[in-house]
């Protein structure tokens, strides 16, 4: 229940505090696993050592300090004290140690009272009897009285003398030192844990909104965008890293959007422009007929005028509806496999009667069978626009040549004329819808057949091109991917 309350605090569910709680939770969990790992380090370390001390302790008392007497074969120190450093070091020796014998009677030991426990005769004999059975020296940890730890190594000697008998012999050393060394480290690190990690979070949490302050400038730009600024842009960090990345996107897409936004506007300014034009022939040849027609025959050629008007508007209803269902991938796409030389064989010939009746000369030229992926009504369509528009802007004695050639992973359609050319300014706007080069002759077209070329070529991955000179005519190169294409008959490419 108090995790659902927190969830729905909106300070808990910001993603500055995701971001940061997560970077904070993950750095506790690692300087926990550091801390642990960093004292038992230590323990390790500090074990070894005492380990090492103790056994070399024991190693002196056994091979220089003790000494058996020959007759009674009792141990016994010999210390010179007029040596300040072998006394010293014979105080250091006689710290934590005893010797017993093999009954476990202590003879010589440390006269520390707080040691009493490691004259226990009963542990003596235990270890003794283990030390018989071969084991090797005993390590052990010793409390004395008073409740300091101690390290003790147990092992066995005899004396030259007297091999029969064996006494017992442990050295140790205090343990309150590395306690005290193992003690403060702990203290230290619980003292430097909470610091770090508040500064941790500190860091972690400015650091957090430094990052987001660039998703923050893309929510304020998404926030003032509104129609009359849709190419809203957003300056770019300059780091080059993921949120200049998410910044150019967004730039890129409020761009995208204006471009559709305003090819909206166009499209909607176009439209009426082209509406208007045949519904105001049509009401004005229709009033005239009403007010001033007296005869049958006047009548008549007024509604024929209104008939070539209204086929106009139906035609150019048609092209849009067309248009828009192709420029939205609403028109299916049914690919086969098209032998497109064949597609524009036949349509060169069917367009020979138009170009006989302009006198233009129409040819084509095609290296056997070019063979691509594609929809055939579609591509019909592709060579009917560009042979069409061809003869309509070639003058009388001009020519017009198709091409189709196959070029290994795609196909090359070129439809080249000798006509009037395009003037270089209009060259980037001819696939715009409604773009018309200025003509004074408005028969020419609605100024759509380009735009819809344009649009199925690139349904099928293609691209198109032209290449004009005023006075020297145009071309136009068609490139469309080959596809997965498969052996087809006659039957298949003919006409429909």
């Amino acid at each position: 229940m108090l995790r659902g309350k927190i969830k729905q605090i909106r300070f808990f569910r910001t993603l500055r505090f995701q971001l940061a709680s997560t970077f904070l939770l993950l750095l506790t969990a690692v300087l926990a696993i550091v801390g642990l790992a960093t004292t038992k380090n230590l323990k390790t370390i500090l074990d070894d050592q005492s380990s090492d001390e103790v056994r070399e302790h024991l190693g002196e008392l056994k091979g220089g300090w003790t000494y058996f007497d020959e007759k009674s074969g009792l141990p016994y120190w010999n210390v010179d004290h007029n040596d300040p450093e072998e006394e010293a070091e014979a105080i250091r020796l006689q710290a934590v140690y005893v010797i017993a014998d093999d009954e476990g009677h202590v003879h010589l030991a440390s006269d520390d009272p707080t040691l009493k426990p490691l004259f226990d005769r009963k542990a003596i004999l235990a270890e003794l009897e283990q030390l018989k059975q071969g084991r090797g020296p005993i390590m052990k940890r010793v409390a004395g009285t008073d409740g300091t730890q101690y390290q003790v190594l147990s092992s066995t000697m005899t004396d030259a003398k007297h091999r029969s008998r064996r006494w017992y012999v442990a050295a140790g050393r205090s343990l309150t030192e590395d306690d005290r060394t193992l003690k403060r480290f702990r203290t230290n690190l619980l003292i430097l844990f909470p610091i770090a990690l508040l500064v941790c979070a500190l860091v972690s949490w400015y650091s957090a909104g430094g990052v987001l302050r660039g998703l923050q400038s893309v929510q304020n730009a998404a926030q003032e965008i509104t129609g009359s600024n849709l190419g809203l842009q957003i300056a770019k960090r300059g780091a080059d890293d993921e949120l200049d990345s998410l910044i150019e996107s967004f730039n890129e897409m409020s761009r995208r959007l204006k471009a559709s936004f305003d090819q909206m506007r166009q499209f909607s300014t176009d439209v009426s422009h082209e509406l208007r034009t045949p519904l105001t022939a049509i009401q004005g040849q229709l009033e005239v007929a009403l007010f001033t027609a007296t005869r049958k025959e006047q009548l008549q050629e007024a509604i024929e005028n209104a008939l070539q008007d209204v086929e106009r508007l139906s035609n150019l209803i048609r092209a849009l509806l067309l248009l828009s269902q192709s420029e939205s991938g609403q028109i299916p796409m049914h690919k086969t496999t098209v032998d497109l030389g064949k597609v524009v064989e036949d349509l060169v010939e069917q367009f020979q009667i138009p170009a006989e009746v302009h006198g233009v000369k129409l040819t084509q030229s095609c290296s056997g069978r070019v063979l691509c992926e594609a929809d055939r009504t579609q591509m019909e369509r592709v060579v009917t626009n560009l042979l069409s528009n061809a003869i309509k802007y070639t003058a009388t004695g001009g020519w017009v040549k198709a091409c189709v050639e196959s070029l290994q992973s795609y196909v090359r359609l070129t439809v080249e004329d000798s006509g009037v050319g395009i003037p270089p300014d209009h060259l980037p706007h001819i696939f715009d819808r409604f773009y018309r080069v200025p003509d004074p002759n408005p028969e020419k077209g609605l100024g759509l057949g380009l735009s819809f070329v344009a649009t199925i070529v690139k349904a099928h991955g293609g691209e198109i091109r032209v290449h004009s000179r005023v006075g020297h005519g145009s071309r136009f190169e068609v490139s469309l991917p080959v596809g997965s294409v498969r052996e087809v008959t006659e039957a298949v490419v003919a006409p429909i």
